[in-house]
């Protein structure tokens, strides 16, 4: 990252060329413009139209695996905390059978 300073990086989506001021590193904002780009070629191939049309369809695409992998990092969230709490109820109980009785 260039921490603060703003470049421009000039980008090619579905055959136009966008400049990009951006903070980020020219060469990820360069990474991210040819994911769009795939995606919105993989859009027209499913289902010609518009620029539009298939910008919002890629969109979609893209949200989609978005939401998708946000599900997936939060199912393993919640079974990394289940199984956190599952091992400190057998410490406890290992540590409550240990124990001299008092």
């Amino acid at each position: 990252m260039n921490h603060g300073a703003t470049d421009v990086v000039v980008v090619e989506i579905f055959g136009q060329q966008y400049p990009i001021r951006s903070d980020l590193d020219q060469a990820y904002v360069a990474q991210l413009a040819q994911y769009v780009d795939q995606k919105m070629y993989a859009s027209a191939e499913q289902t010609p139209g518009d620029m539009v049309r298939i910008a919002v369809l890629a969109a979609l695409n893209i949200a989609d695996e978005h939401f998708k992998a946000l599900m997936a990092h939060s199912a393993r969230s919640d079974d990394a905390q289940r199984l956190t709490s599952d091992l400190e109820q057998l410490v406890d109980d290992a540590l409550a059978r240990s124990a001299p009785p008092a």
